[in-house]
C-alpha cells in the first residue's frame, strides 16, 4: 500500500496542475509512479520530469541500451514499479524476456551486442561500486563514445532518484504484481 495519497486535480495548486498536464501531453501519455509523488513537490516535479524525459526519449542511448541501464538499476532497488514498467519498454526495444529475467533474478544475462554487453557491466559497477573500473571505462569510451557515457551515468543516477522514491512511498505495481517477492 502506499504511504501517499494521490493528488486529486481539484486539490492541485495551478503550478501542480500545470506540470500534471505538461506531463500527461507528453511523450509518457499519463502521470504515474514517481511522477505522482513529486507533484507534491511542483518545484521538483517540474525538473525532474524534465529530465526523466531527457533521459528516456532523448539521450545518446537507444532503447534497447538504456533500458538494460534503467533495469539493471531497478533490479538494484528491487522497485517493484520501475520493473512492472521498464521491463516491459525493454521488451518493446527488442530486449528479449530471457535478459530481463536475468536481470530481475540478479544473474548475469547473455548478451550477444558489444554496446549492450558494456551498458549491462557499466550499469552494474555503478550501482554496485558507486563508479566505474578503469577497464570498464575505458570500453564504454571505446564503444559508446564519451557522450554516451556521460549519458549512461546520468541515465543510472535518474532511476536511483526514481526507485528510492517508489521505495519510500511504496508505490505497488498497477496490476499489483511483486516482480522481487
Amino acid at each position: 500500500m502506499t504511504r501517499l495519497p494521490d493528488l486529486a486535480r481539484e486539490a492541485m495548486t495551478d503550478q501542480q496542475r500545470r506540470i500534471h498536464d505538461e506531463i500527461a501531453t507528453g511523450p509518457r501519455g499519463r502521470v504515474e509512479g514517481p511522477l505522482k509523488v513529486w507533484l507534491h513537490s511542483p518545484g521538483l516535479a517540474d525538473h525532474a520530469q524534465k529530465l526523466g524525459a531527457y533521459m528516456r526519449f532523448q539521450s545518446r542511448l537507444e532503447p534497447r541500451l538504456s533500458e538494460i541501464a534503467i533495469c539493471v538499476t531497478g533490479a538494484h532497488f528491487k522497485a517493484e514499479f520501475e520493473w512492472w514498467a521498464h521491463s516491459r519498454f525493454a521488451h518493446d526495444a527488442g530486449i528479449p524476456e530471457a535478459v530481463t529475467e536475468a536481470i530481475r533474478k540478479g544473474e548475469t544475462p547473455v548478451l550477444d551486442a558489444p554496446d549492450q554487453q558494456v551498458v549491462y557491466a557499466a550499469a552494474t559497477e555503478l550501482n554496485r561500486d558507486h563508479g566505474l573500473s578503469d577497464e570498464t571505462h575505458a570500453r564504454a569510451v571505446r564503444i559508446l563514445g564519451l557522450p554516451a557515457l556521460v549519458d549512461l551515468i546520468a541515465v543510472v543516477g535518474y532511476y536511483h532518484l526514481v526507485s528510492l522514491t517508489l521505495n519510500t512511498f511504496q508505490i505497488p505495481t498497477p496490476d499489483g504484481s511483486r516482480p522481487f517477492g
